[in-house]
């Protein structure tokens, strides 16, 4: 005879110990910190880059209510930002214009009544085939790739001076920490000696080069680059407007005077080309600015 058990099975499993929490290995925490680190550095850039814009935009706000009695300062904004966008250009470049440039006659209906408009300057220089020419990153684009082209590299960037400031423009293969430590220069690199001096500087070992302070110098070999070499971008008043640098992995042994003379070409046609933008384009946006606060004043 078959005997069957009659105890239930119980409803709950039986319980088991917890595991125990895992601990980060010290390579992870290492990582961790890191990217809070690069977070940190990425805000500190950004709250910068607003630091330096704001009081200039601010500036050209209280300039615009005065001039059009506006009702608000944020309807000031609300027209720089159109007037910025419809030309592709820069907010704190317009906002620049307006508080530098004399404003209309009261009641006129042009600002610019004895503009004289520059030629187009060509852009053939830059090997680039048709350029839309009132395309800011456009151009700039296009004159770095000709400048890395010419020095055999994947590294470098634009920076345009704005008040005696070297301020980033456009970059290719540069990491965040780097474009966000060289946002602004003001001195004590290889670009900033170019501008000073109007003319290349070749910078053959970044590691031994007495030209950078120990922050500076980290920064740039922790991004990859050993040497540098920057053209200045000059136009044909010979007044510097900012200046290209390319980056290199590997200490440099200098340029054959072929490739100095097609990078002088290429920092001239920039040079021009920028003096061009900002006569000609900048100063539309600026009548296109004024006809958008006539058409708003009360």
């Amino acid at each position: 005879m078959t005997t069957f058990s009659t105890a239930s099975p119980s409803p709950f499993p039986e319980e088991q110990p917890p595991s125990p929490a895992r601990q980060p290995s010290l390579r992870e925490e290492t990582e961790h910190l890191r990217a809070a680190a690069e977070q940190l550095r990425a805000q500190v850039a950004e709250l910068e880059v607003r630091a330096r814009a704001r009081p200039r935009i601010a500036l050209a706000e209280g300039i615009l209510v005065e001039r059009y009695r506006l009702a608000h300062p944020q309807e000031a904004f609300q027209l720089l930002r159109r007037a910025s966008q419809r030309a592709n250009i820069k907010l704190h470049q317009l906002a620049a214009a307006v508080v530098r440039t004399p404003g209309p006659v009261p009641g006129a209906e042009v600002w610019l009544t004895e503009r004289v408009r520059l030629p187009r300057p060509g852009l053939a220089a830059l090997g680039a085939g048709p350029l839309d020419a009132a395309n800011q990153g456009e151009v700039l684009g296009a004159a770095l790739r000709r400048v890395l082209t010419v020095t055999g590299t994947d590294m470098g960037n634009v920076q345009l001076l704005e008040d005696d400031v070297l301020r980033m423009a456009k970059h290719a293969g540069l990491p965040r920490h780097f474009t966000d430590y060289f946002a602004f220069v003001e001195g004590n690199t290889a670009c900033s000696r170019a501008v000073e001096a109007g003319s290349q500087v070749t910078v053959k070992e970044v590691a031994s080069s007495a030209g950078f302070d120990d922050e500076t110098r980290r920064v740039i070999l922790t991004s990859g680059s050993r040497a540098c070499h920057s053209i200045p971008l000059v136009d044909d008043r010979a007044a510097v407007r900012g200046v290209i640098s390319s980056h290199h992995a590997r200490p440099l042994t200098g340029f054959t005077q072929a490739q100095l003379r097609a990078l002088q070409d290429t920092g001239r046609t920039l040079g021009e080309w920028i003096r061009w933008h900002q006569d000609t384009v900048l100063l539309d946006a600026l009548e296109d600015l004024h006809q958008l606060a006539l058409a708003a004043r009360p």
